[in-house]
């Protein structure tokens, strides 16, 4: 039988993380310990980046912290609903609403910026057009580290994109001229959903 070194227990286990890793909208109340928190965020610095830029910077509320911040976003989904900045999304709303909710309930979210974004309402060249496409591999790259490593300790996650909703409102609450990409709430998990339906490998891959 072949022995088993740390390493290859870490392989194993990175290896049934990416098939178990579900998205998780119902937490329990369990705070996460600090040291915890740093070893899944620790998982994120490590990712590969374009050119080695490292362009994540992550902030990490929970408490009442979370609760002023969030209380802005709920501030820019209603202000969404009166004075549209994403009207083409306005069929997104209801289901950012929900999001909220999933993150009030969550012990822990964390920001994801893209310090050398900019605002999405910004007009960019095909240069920084081409960056910024860089940094957003880079930045999910870090993020499904991050992912990974929470579900290897057994804590829930779900990434989070209706940021947008409240763009101004949140980026004016943290004082930050760098882009929010988006958001990462995470609990120990109250609920264990099933595989949510993938394209077939034939419709996703072609040999050339």
């Amino acid at each position: 039988m072949k022995k088993m070194t740390k390493e290859n227990i870490v392989e194993s286990m990175t290896a049934s993380s990416i098939y178990s890793r579900r998205s998780i909208r119902r937490f329990s109340q369990k705070p996460i310990e600090q040291k915890i928190l740093e070893q899944i965020i620790d998982a994120g610095r490590v990712a590969p980046s374009a050119k080695n830029r490292q362009p994540w910077k992550y902030l990490v509320y929970s408490g009442m912290a979370k609760k002023e911040l969030l209380s802005r976003m709920r501030t820019g989904i209603e202000n969404e609903k009166k004075c549209p900045r994403l009207p083409a999304s306005a069929h997104g709303i209801y289901d950012a609403e929900n999001t909220l909710k999933i993150m009030e309930n969550a012990p822990v979210v964390i920001m994801v910026l893209n310090t050398n974004g900019k605002s999405p309402f910004r007009q960019l060249n095909a240069d920084e057009r081409f960056a910024e496409i860089n940094d957003s591999l880079s930045i999910g790259a870090s993020i499904e580290n991050m992912l990974l490593k929470a579900e290897q300790m057994d804590i829930g996650t779900l990434w989070i994109g209706n940021t947008c909703f409240a763009y101004k409102e949140l980026t004016d609450y943290i004082h930050t001229d760098s882009q929010l990409v988006g958001a990462i709430a995470l609990g120990y998990k109250a609920e264990h959903p099933d595989r949510r339906p993938r394209k077939a490998f034939k419709d996703i891959v072609e040999y050339r």
